[in-house]
């Protein structure tokens, strides 16, 4: 099921989310966040998105072109090869991109999270398989209106380059952690580079003591993401629990009693412990 949301929008968590039809409001709980299809200046991920960069007048612009849609967990958001006739901003939740072989398999090649972009302005078809892993919120663009959008506003191009850049540099750090590290640091690598992202949708930083963080994905998502095994994946968070370097309070949390600890136990190139 889906979501079509051209009024205002009052978003009061990211993560459990109830449709009033009466009243055109997505209304969610947990965490206070405000979203207006009339104004993209309360936007949680406003300093994030593609629209960072942009000017009030920019802004205005975008704001007339743009929709919310919120799906459930597990609905196709993109299949490789076939058109994608949006480009969206991920505003709240998680998917998974994934390619598929003719024999059945499948590798994940990457997360999208609050504030990523999905598709690629000049590219008509999607490269990947693109499912939501949770309930998500996209704030879309039509494909013609946003490459229109792009050709005027040197902006919204600087600021989808810098983006794609950053994108490069992340597949090119996974390629490091699936082909050289262990099974263990591969766990520590994601959820440490989670909290991360955690941090980045607020203050932009992660305290070196105790961070509560939300899984966004199932065990069996997480083995898939990583290329191991369920069984594999569950011993590696047992012995970082009997280690001391988490507690998990529940299937979907995460406590990290000492985030720079669990930070240096693996190889960080952008220094080890995040401040």
């Amino acid at each position: 099921m889906e979501r079509i949301i051209g009024h205002d929008v009052e978003m009061r968590d990211a993560r459990a989310c109830r449709l009033d039809a009466d009243q055109g409001r997505l209304y969610c709980f947990r965490m206070t966040i405000q979203l207006s299809a009339n104004s993209c200046s309360s936007c949680p991920i406003r300093h994030r998105a593609v629209c960072a960069e942009c000017e009030v007048d920019e802004l205005a612009i975008l704001e007339q072109a743009k929709s919310y849609r919120t799906v459930e967990r597990g609905t196709m958001l993109a299949e490789a090869g076939e058109p994608l006739d949006h480009l969206s901003s991920v505003v709240s939740g998680c998917a998974t991109m994934s390619r598929s072989f003719a024999d059945g398999r499948r590798q994940m090649v990457g997360l999208l999270l609050p504030s990523d972009f999905i598709g690629r302005p000049g590219r008509a078809v999607s490269p990947y398989n693109i499912e939501a892993a949770s309930e998500v919120t996209l704030c879309r663009f039509e494909r013609r209106t946003f490459e229109q959008l792009m050709d005027r506003s040197p902006n919204i191009a600087h600021r989808m380059l810098v983006m794609t850049l950053d994108e490069l540099d992340a597949a090119r750090d996974w390629a490091v952690v699936l082909g050289r590290m262990s099974a263990r640091e591969k766990v520590i690598n994601f959820i440490v580079n989670l909290a991360r992202r955690e941090a980045a949708a607020h203050d932009g930083t992660v305290a070196e003591g105790p961070v509560q963080l939300h899984l966004p994905l199932s065990r069996e998502t997480i083995a898939d993401y990583l290329g191991l095994t369920i069984e594999t994946t569950s011993r590696q968070f047992s012995a970082l629990r009997r280690d001391g370097l988490i507690e998990t309070p529940s299937a979907r949390e995460v406590r990290i009693p000492d985030f720079a600890r669990l930070a240096l136990e693996i190889d960080d190139d952008d220094g080890g412990v995040i401040s």
